[in-house]
């Protein structure tokens, strides 16, 4: 059996914090490891417990959610964040999302959704819904650029290309290799490919990217 996903809960609200719990200890294959009341401790405790995935408030007293993310893509770039609010602000949740988050939850969100979320959140998916994705490209100036050609210049090839465009409408990681005929591990691979050509280390911030080049239709 694989190791069950390792879970930060990251919110200043114990009574969150207790029914996120909840929820977790009725599902196998997730485990709470640690609860942080804000995002300084979150820093500290993803440093202790090593989660795979951290739910993050972005308002939270002495380190908000916001610096705690960017913190985090220094010091545990690999470990996935959740951003998790009871407020539908959009500057603040692109701020997130281009911070390195991998998703945006409201805290009124059901029982499923947060699961799937946080099985995703763990395998390294953007989970989006497309006016999420919508508004995130929208936020980044478009600029004119060779079609094929990242923010440094360096070429895209065209199945790169065809992977950035599937992620930006929202596609998962599965539904992309199944409709272009090869695995998961192919489609991490060229969005590894990505990310090192653009100099950045997740999906938000490569569609921030992409659309502020002008690759994106």
């Amino acid at each position: 059996m694989s190791e069950p996903i390792r879970l930060l809960i990251a919110d200043d609200h114990l009574i969150v914090r207790e029914g996120v719990r909840l929820i977790i200890e009725t599902t196998e294959g997730i485990d709470v490891v640690a609860e942080a009341g804000n995002g300084a401790e979150a820093v500290i405790l993803a440093d202790r417990h090593q989660p795979d995935v951290i739910l993050m408030d972005l308002r939270m007293p002495e380190m908000d959610g916001l610096t705690a993310i960017i913190e985090l893509q220094k010091t545990h770039p690999h470990v996935a964040v959740v951003i998790l609010t009871t407020y539908s602000e959009d500057e603040l949740m692109l701020r997130g999302l281009r911070a390195g988050a991998l998703g945006y939850l409201l805290k009124d969100t059901d029982r499923e959704t947060l699961l799937n979320t946080i099985r995703a959140a763990a395998h390294g998916e953007l989970l989006l819904k497309p006016e999420i994705v919508a508004k995130l490209l929208a936020a980044a100036p478009k600029q004119t650029a060779p079609v094929g050609l990242s923010a440094g210049g360096v070429a895209l090839t065209g199945r790169e290309l065809e992977i950035l465009h599937a992620v930006a409408s929202g596609e998962r990681n599965k539904e992309v290799a199944h409709r272009l005929g090869i695995t998961e591990r192919t489609v991490k691979a060229h969005l590894t490919s990505i990310y090192n050509k653009f100099g950045v280390d997740s999906r938000a911030a490569a569609i921030a990217v992409a659309a502020r080049r002008g690759l994106l239709p």
